[in-house]
């Protein structure tokens, strides 16, 4: 699978950004993450959305089933309210669920503010595609982003998704040796 270029979808889960009542800043914050973190040729597939769980649940099947993601990151959804759904659709349409992303993104998150103990952010598999999700805020983003990322290479690998190398200088992707 290393001759192919990975496809990574971006997904803002937001009612007001998808209305336009307000500027979205947590694709660009993904964007640009992205960026000083993968080494390697990737492209973006990027969605802005309303926070309805059909909707999130049918953009992440597409992201992974039709457009072949290997990586799919969300913003946005992950909170108490009434109206974050991401984590409950992102279950809805995984096979595995991988915990460990979540805890280490609120591990990360409790050393900047207390209430991250709110976000319920999670990660899961569906078929070659891992699909995470991070808070809503872009500082919030880079430092979960920077937090799980070495795992993530390696992962994408066991489930036979694109090869990713990260830059070295920002993030060091872990694959065992052998």
């Amino acid at each position: 699978m290393s001759d192919m270029t990975a496809r990574i979808g971006i997904v803002v889960v937001s009612d007001r950004a998808s209305a336009g009542v307000y500027e979205d800043r947590g694709g660009p914050a993904i964007k640009e993450c992205l960026a000083d973190m993968l080494a390697c040729p990737y492209e973006i597939d990027f969605r802005m959305i309303p926070d309805e769980r059909p909707v999130i649940e049918s953009t992440l099947v597409e992201l992974a089933d039709a457009m072949n993601c290997s990586l799919v990151v969300t913003t946005g959804g992950t909170g108490p309210a009434l109206r974050d759904v991401t984590p409950e659709a992102t279950e809805s349409v995984c096979e595995k669920m991988m915990p460990g992303f979540g805890e280490q993104m609120r591990a990360v998150s409790l050393r900047v503010v207390p209430t991250a103990i709110l976000s319920r952010q999670t990660a899961g598999i569906r078929g070659r595609c891992l699909i995470i999700n991070l808070p809503g805020k872009p500082s919030a983003i880079r430092d979960c982003l920077q937090a799980v990322f070495p795992a993530v290479p390696y992962c994408i690998d066991l489930i036979g998704g694109a090869y990713l190398t990260t830059n070295e200088t920002v993030v060091k992707a872990f694959r065992p040796k052998g």
